[in-house]
């Protein structure tokens, strides 16, 4: 199907207002978890570590699943999508309040709700990227705020709901909420057709290969019909028997004056239907080849290797504090008539704000993008070293803006890859740096957990998290000094991949 020109405005405002809404109602419990962890830690009685499983498959199950998530847009639609993921969104809240245990929240929780945003993250990004070409950039900056936004206000509004109504009650209010993204999802009205339909394909260009295979093979179909003459023969002598009666003397005789010709056709149709179906596997199976070879190629340039470690350690040691943060404050014995803010909140402003800013700082010309990123995870490494010396609510406040602010570095992420690898392999080594950026979000807040159910003290924890993200930009700025202009260089003269393949990006 030909879609017409992307219109850059029109309906696609509305496209970006409903994206907008759709991230802001589906992510904004996921990413404020922190409020939800901490009264989950007092429910079951669990261990740090085991609870911290819930918000961290919450958040990394959906890029993790990336490739699935862009396989049902291409298959159904985002509107179809959107709507569905809506449902299984809202469901999944509205079952975690009646979750028994903390094994019910891993599937109600983490993995429905986890997938459902996973789901509707790949259909606003889709269906915004059909309505816009040359404002594209602008579009989509505007619907990623909504998580941002989402953090900010649901963060102090389900803590008000559970002061008013317990989790329980704050959970199903949550859900409920969430049932607006149906709206959302109706709103978003798939790019028309053009009128002027596409010249058809010829046979040929449906199957390119099917009668070259089958002149090819010509002899062979000869031989095949030769034998299934004879395997139809012997099948009909072996069932003939004695004729008592006139009757079946008459139906041989029917049989027997069957055209020769049209048996000849459908023979001949069968066999050339059997190799095109050989050639087809065949074909499916060269591209998964291809798929591996390529992803062997990319690991080959030093800067991406480095990358998809630095993404990898970002992850496990940057992503528990949006998670943990409150239970730090509460650890560290602040008096909660000091909070003028939660602290998750804090986090989810300064990360919108971070999005903007280091957006702008990368379109700028004399800016590297690569040694910018590099510079986040520097300042990330240090203000997570020095969350443990914070015993009052106004440092713990000022560390929190300082990690949203740099957590915004997902803004330019996009730009790095592309610097590293070009704009040929941008999608399939986006893909693959995402699958590694879920594992992190999944597997921090967890080994996070259990190094203070291990020390009783999160001082331990932090440190490894900061050494993760200090570890991870030192590798990238030591792949990136010696060898930056030649890698690039070797990765824009790599031949163009013919093949595509749809990643989902993280909020």
């Amino acid at each position: 199907m030909v879609f017409q020109k992307p219109p850059d405005g029109g309906w696609g405002w509305v496209i970006v207002v409903v994206s907008f809404f759709t991230q802001f109602l589906c992510y904004g419990s996921p990413l404020a978890v922190g409020v939800l962890y901490v009264e989950w830690l007092d429910a079951f009685g669990e261990g740090k570590g085991k609870t911290a499983w819930v918000g961290s498959l919450a958040n990394g199950i959906g890029l993790l699943a990336s490739p699935v998530c862009s396989i049902c847009v291409s298959s159904f639609g985002a509107r179809p999508v959107a709507i569905f993921s809506g449902f299984m969104v809202a469901g999944g809240l509205m079952m975690s309040s009646f979750a028994p245990n903390i094994y019910f929240l891993y599937i109600s929780y983490g993995i429905v709700v986890g997938l459902g945003c996973g789901l509707l993250y790949t259909a606003t990004v889709t269906i915004t990227c059909h309505y816009f070409d040359k404002r594209r950039g602008l579009a989509l900056g505007l619907i990623s705020t909504g998580s941002s936004v989402g953090l900010f206000i649901y963060a102090a509004l389900q803590r008000e709901l559970i002061d008013l109504y317990g989790l329980d009650g704050c959970l199903l209010i949550v859900g409920a909420l969430s049932l607006n993204i149906l709206a959302c999802g109706s709103l978003m009205r798939p790019l028309e057709s053009s009128d002027s339909p596409p010249p058809e394909k010829t046979c040929v260009d449906k199957v390119p290969d099917q009668y070259f295979v089958y002149h090819e093979k010509e002899k062979t179909v000869e031989e095949n019909i030769s034998i299934l003459e004879k395997g139809y023969v012997d099948e009909k002598c072996a069932n003939s028997i004695p004729d008592y009666k006139q009757d079946n003397v008459l139906n041989k005789n029917v049989l027997s004056s069957i055209n020769v010709n049209e048996k000849d056709t459908y023979k001949k149709k069968v066999v050339e239907q059997t190799n095109f179906c050989k050639q087809l596997a065949k074909r499916k199976w060269q591209l998964y080849l291809n798929y591996w070879r390529e992803t062997m190629v990319l690991f080959k340039n030093k800067v991406f290797s480095a990358l998809f470690v630095a993404i990898l350690l970002f992850d496990i040691g940057g992503f528990p504090p949006s998670l943990l943060m409150e239970d730090v404050a509460r650890s560290a014995n602040i008096n909660e008539d000091d909070y003028h803010m939660p602290l998750i909140s804090i986090i989810g402003i300064m990360t919108a704000v971070g999005k903007f800013t280091l957006g702008i700082l990368a379109d700028i010309k004399w800016v590297n993008t690569l040694y910018l990123y590099i510079t986040t995870l520097l300042m990330t490494g240090v203000a997570l070293f020095a969350i443990p010396f914070a015993r009052s609510y106004l440092t713990l406040a000022m560390l929190s803006g300082i990690l949203g602010f740099l957590t915004g570095n997902w803004s330019i992420f996009p730009y790095v890859t592309t610097k590293t690898v070009g704009i040929e392999k941008l999608t399939h080594a986006y893909g693959i740096l995402m699958f590694f950026a879920g594992l992190g979000n999944s597997l921090g807040p967890p080994i996070v957990g259990w190094f203070y159910d291990w020390t009783q003290e999160y001082d331990t924890a932090f440190y490894f998290s900061g050494f993760c993200v200090l570890l991870g930009g030192f590798l990238l700025l030591l792949a990136a000094l010696p060898c930056w202009n030649t890698c690039t260089s070797q990765s824009s003269k790599l031949p163009p991949n013919i093949y595509s393949y749809k990643v989902a990006s993280s909020a």
